[in-house]
C-alpha cells in the first residue's frame, strides 16, 4: 500500500507524562547545543489527556527538574497535600495507622492532588511552545523496521475502514512516520509495547511485568464534607488476605473527591469482579457518608504496571526505548510513578539528543538505562523491589509487615542484598472456577453504588460502530471452548466496562463483544488465562474522552 512518509529526528508515541516530558525535554537539550531537532509526538486520544487515568497524587521532583517555575506558569497543580490517612477496613470498621508509623516514603509532604489529565494539556501547552509537533487523534497501529531490522518509526492507523475491514468511502491509509530514533510511551500494556517485547524478545533476561487494574470516579462532595488536601488509603476490606488492593480518596478542587479502588491483577478467584468489589468498598460505613447526596461526575479503568524494576524489559533496542509506565515505573507502595514515568522520558530524551547532535541513528541508546538506574527514580524503584514479589508471597497482612521493614530500612540507608523475582505472570494465576468460591454481589442502589453500563455511560465513549473491532481472538473458539467450562469466563467479571458477555441461544453459548463500550484499560490483554485476547488500536480518537481524570 502507498503510504505518505513524514520524517522527524525524534518521533515520541503517548503524549502522557513520560511522552510530554521526553518531548520538551529534548527541545530544552537541542537548543542548548544550538541544534534543531524536529520531535513529533502521537497521541491516540481524540485530545491530550482525553484517555490519561491516574490517582492522582504527582510528586513535584520531576516537573521541578524540567519546568522549574511550573508554578508561575499556571501548572494546574494547586491543592497541595495536608492531610494523611491510612485505614485497614474490616467488614464494619475501619482502623486508623498513626502517621508516626508508616515509613517516610509513605507520606505525602509536598505533593500535590490533580487531573492528570488536566496536567498533560498543559504540558502539551508547554512542549508546543518549544516546537514539538503533537498529533492527537492518530493511533500507531504498527512498528515500522528497516532492512536490518530495527526500528524506523510507526505506521499510523488506518481511518475509514468498516467492521469487516472493508475499505469506505472516507478511507485513508495511515502514514509512515520515520525518526532515527523512537521513544514509547504508550502507558501499562501499550499494544506496541507488547509487540516489541515479543519480536525483539525484550524480556528475555527479566522476570514477568505484574499488573494492577485502577478503577476510579469523581465526584462531587456536600462543602462541609469536603477537606481539601486530604489524602486517605485504605487496605483490607471487601478484599481478603489473599487477593492484592486498597483504595485512594482524595479532596481537591472545588468540591471534588477522586475515589478509587485497585485490585491486584494476580487474584487466583475466577469469580471475583474488581468492578463489583470497588462499588461494595463505597458502602464501608468509613466511606459511605462521604458519598451520600454527592454526585457522581466521571468514571473510568486503567491498568497499572506494578512489576517494579525487576520486571523491566530491555528498555532499549536499535532505533528506540521504551519509558514510562510501558516499562514499568510505578512505586507500588507509594501508589505514585508519574514524577518516576516523566524522568525517565527525560533521561532517553537525552540520550536521543545527544545521539542525533553526534550524527548517530538508530542505535541503542545505552546511556539511557544507566542513567536510569543511577538516577532518583531508579533509586526509588530499587528501593521498593521486594514489595510486590512480598505481597504476592505472603498476602496482605504478612506482606505488608514485611514491607514495612523493608521501607524502614531503606529510610535509615540500609539496602537488603537480596532481590525477589516474580514468580509468574497474572494470567497464570486463576485457579480453575469449581475450586473457588462464588461471591455473592449486592445490587446497586443507583446511590452510592452503580452498575457497568451507567457507569460507562460517564466514560464519554466514542467508538464508530462500523469499525474493525479492536478487541481481538487469536482463536475464535476458545472462550466458549476453554475459558467458559474451566474458568467460567473471566473476561465477563474483569472487564470493568460490560464488553465481554456470554450469550445462549438455541445454538448454545457465545461470547459477544461489545467493543463500543472498552475504556482501554487494558485488563483483557493482562487477564485472559488464555492469552487469546489481544487489545489493538482502534481508529484514532476512538474511545474515552475523559473530563478531569
Amino acid at each position: 500500500m502507498q503510504r505518505d512518509v513524514m520524517n522527524y529526528d525524534l518521533l515520541i508515541v503517548g503524549a502522557g507524562p513520560a511522552g510530554l516530558a521526553a518531548a520538551i525535554r529534548a527541545k530544552q537539550q537541542a537548543a542548548a547545543a544550538g541544534r534543531e531537532v524536529g520531535v513529533c509526538v502521537l497521541e491516540k486520544g481524540a485530545e491530550v489527556g482525553a484517555q490519561i487515568l491516574s490517582g492522582a497524587v504527582i510528586d513535584p521532583r520531576a516537573l521541578d527538574e524540567l519546568i522549574p517555575d511550573w508554578r508561575e506558569q499556571g501548572a494546574p497543580m494547586t491543592t497541595a497535600v495536608t492531610q494523611d490517612e491510612f485505614l485497614v477496613l474490616d467488614e464494619d470498621r475501619g482502623y486508623t495507622l498513626p502517621g508516626w508509623g508508616l515509613p517516610p516514603m509513605l507520606r505525602n509532604h509536598g505533593t500535590y492532588i490533580a487531573s492528570l489529565g488536566e496536567v498533560c494539556q498543559w504540558l502539551a501547552q508547554q512542549a508546543e511552545a518549544l516546537g514539538v509537533e503533537i498529533y492527537a487523534g492518530f493511533s500507531a497501529a504498527e512498528v515500522l523496521y528497516d532492512e536490518q531490522g530495527r526500528v524506523a518509526g510507526v505506521i499510523t492507523g488506518d481511518m475509514g475502514r468498516d467492521a469487516h475491514g472493508k475499505e469506505t468511502a472516507q478511507f485513508a491509509a495511515g502514514m509512515e512516520i520515520r525518526a532515527p530514533y523512537t521513544l514509547f510511551a504508550e502507558g501499562a500494556r501499550g499494544s506496541l509495547t507488547r509487540q516489541l517485547e515479543e519480536t525483539l524478545q525484550l524480556r528475555a533476561d527479566s522476570g514477568p511485568q505484574k499488573f494492577g487494574i485502577g478503577i476510579k470516579e469523581i465526584w462531587r462532595v456536600p462543602a462541609e464534607r469536603h477537606v481539601p488536601g486530604m489524602v486517605r488509603h485504605t487496605l483490607g476490606w471487601p478484599l481478603d488476605n489473599r487477593t492484592g488492593g486498597g483504595s485512594f480518596i482524595y479532596h481537591y478542587g472545588e468540591q471534588l473527591v477522586a475515589i478509587g479502588f485497585v485490585v491486584h491483577l494476580d487474584y487466583a478467584n475466577p469469580h471475583l469482579s474488581p468492578f463489583d468489589e470497588f462499588q461494595r468498598f463505597k458502602t464501608h460505613p468509613a466511606i459511605r457518608p462521604l458519598l451520600e447526596g454527592a454526585e457522581r461526575l466521571s468514571y473510568g479503568a486503567r491498568a497499572i504496571s506494578e512489576g517494579g524494576i525487576q520486571a523491566w524489559p530491555k528498555l532499549v533496542f536499535p532505533g528506540g526505548a521504551l519509558i514510562g509506565c510501558g516499562a514499568g515505573m510505578i512505586n507500588l507502595p507509594r501508589i505514585k510513578g508519574t514524577h518516576n514515568a516523566m524522568k525517565s522520558g527525560m533521561l532517553a530524551a537525552e540520550a536521543a539528543v545527544a545521539a542525533i547532535v553526534a550524527g548517530r541513528a538508530q542505535d541503542e541508546l545505552t546511556d539511557y538505562p544507566v542513567a536510569l538506574t543511577a538516577s532518583w527514580a531508579g533509586q526509588e524503584l530499587d528501593s521498593v523491589r521486594n514489595i510486590k514479589p512480598m505481597l504476592s508471597r505472603f498476602g496482605t497482612v504478612g506482606g505488608m509487615m514485611a514491607a514495612g521493614v523493608e521501607m524502614w530500612l531503606s529510610a535509615f540507608g540500609v539496602r537488603l542484598p537480596w532481590t525477589l523475582r516474580h514468580r509468574k505472570p497474572d494470567h497464570a494465576c486463576l485457579r480453575p472456577a469449581d475450586e473457588m468460591p462464588r461471591i455473592a454481589y449486592p445490587k446497586p442502589d443507583h446511590v452510592v453504588t452503580f452498575d457497568r453500563m451507567s457507569s460507562v455511560a460517564l466514560s464519554n465513549l466514542a467508538h464508530d460502530a462500523n469499525q474493525p473491532c479492536h478487541l481481538t481472538l487469536k482463536d475464535p473458539a476458545v472462550p466458549v471452548a476453554v475459558n467458559l467450562p474451566r474458568w467460567d469466563a473471566p473476561e465477563q467479571r474483569y472487564c470493568p466496562a460490560g464488553v465481554y458477555e456470554i450469550v445462549r441461544d438455541a445454538t448454545g453459548a457465545r461470547l459477544q463483544i461489545n467493543a463500543q463500550n472498552c475504556v482501554h484499560c487494558k485488563t483483557c490483554d493482562i487477564k485472559d488465562p488464555t492469552q487469546n485476547i489481544v487489545w489493538v488500536t482502534p481508529e484514532g480518537g476512538s474511545g474515552p474522552v475523559y473530563s478531569a481524570m
